[in-house]
């Protein structure tokens, strides 16, 4: 079983694991398969991984030592030939909070980075117009500086405008700017998050919005977390382990 040594340190069998305070590993290098079966449970995974979670997990970790980069949802559901229902039964905390979190790739892991600092506050509710629901391309204010992490992911999600998600689409060469449907996602995103404090993952999102992979995808070839929760000017914050 896990038991907390120290801050920041996890012992699983007597093997100890430097975590952030999420629970993430700090270090990529540390991971071993132990790491995974130790804190599969915590992730809502009953009793032991199966060979189907073996053959993401190792995915993941073959591409990421490839690449140097985590590869994006899209890629490992092709890869190993997953619909949604599929990756969500697996890992039914979601991607990023689950299977990459399980693999030992965090944001600390090069692009992998999608945390950014704490947030210094967000506007209320009222404050936040309401999204458009047709394709934007807005004028950038020359006047207006928006905080980014080395990433370009938003620091504090208050600070986020209309204007920061059509610029940074064309900045991401988003073709043909943000559509409708760009926007619906965006709203969704947006609205939840001010609902519970906390970003959807991949599966709730394309659950609640009705949509497949493939169109995701087509709509944010950049990747769910890279694409459009950067674009709502979020930041994913995986749970921190019970």
């Amino acid at each position: 079983m896990w038991r907390e040594q120290t801050m920041g340190e996890l012992v699983f069998h007597g093997k100890p694991y430097d975590v952030d305070e999420m629970g993430c590993l700090n270090d990529a290098g540390q991971w071993d398969e132990q790491f995974a079966e130790g804190m599969a449970p915590k992730l809502e995974i009953p009793g032991r991984l199966t060979e189907d979670h073996w053959a993401v997990i190792r995915y993941i970790r073959q591409e990421f030592e490839r690449t140097g980069d985590c590869p994006l949802v899209f890629s490992t559901c092709r890869a190993n030939r997953l619909a949604l229902r599929d990756l969500e039964a697996l890992f039914p905390t979601g991607y990023l909070r689950g299977a990459c979190m399980l693999a030992g790739i965090t944001y600390r892991n090069r692009l992998v980075n999608y945390y950014g600092e704490p947030s210094m506050g967000s506007a209320s509710r009222a404050e936040r117009a309401r999204l458009p629901t047709g394709p934007s391309r807005l004028v950038p204010d020359p006047d207006k500086i928006y905080r980014v992490d080395v990433f370009g992911f938003l620091v504090d999600p208050g600070e986020w405008d209309e204007r920061f998600a059509s610029n940074k689409a064309m900045e991401m060469k988003v073709p043909g700017g943000l559509s409708a449907r760009h926007w619906e996602i965006l709203n969704h995103l947006r609205g939840s998050f001010d609902e519970t404090g906390t970003v959807p993952t991949v599966l709730e999102c394309c659950r609640s919005k009705g949509i497949e992979m493939e169109e995701l995808e087509s709509l944010f070839p950049d990747g769910y977390q890279r694409g459009a929760v950067k674009l709502a000017g979020l930041c994913v914050r995986p749970r921190a382990p019970a």
